[in-house]
């Protein structure tokens, strides 16, 4: 298992380690993981990295799986997303609606 970061790459998955409990999933605030069948796998899914751009660097995913399948690159090997689109999309609405929670 490699501890530096493949090259821009910001978060990884070692699927010959994963046994694919979602667990990485619920902890990650920035959408950057799902779940994607997979007929090889033993449960018939794996954990897809389906959004890296927007990977913040919090690394809730890594510190909670229980397998150590999921690594984050560190701060200072990759240059992380401070703010997803979907958040300005959302930012932008609801400063339209003169500030309140939509």
């Amino acid at each position: 298992m490699s501890l530096m970061a493949p090259k821009n790459t910001p978060v990884w998955v070692d699927e010959q380690r994963c046994k694919a409990c979602n667990i990485c999933v619920s902890y990650c605030p920035a959408g950057v993981l799902a779940m994607r069948d997979d007929v090889h796998a033993v449960l018939g899914q794996m954990i897809e990295v389906v959004h890296p751009e927007s990977c913040i660097g919090c690394s809730e995913c890594e510190a909670h799986c229980p397998d150590f399948a999921i690594m984050v690159a560190k701060k200072s090997e990759f240059q992380f997303a401070k703010l997803t689109p979907q958040a300005k999309d959302r930012a932008k609405l609801i400063k339209d609606n003169n500030y309140k929670k939509l």
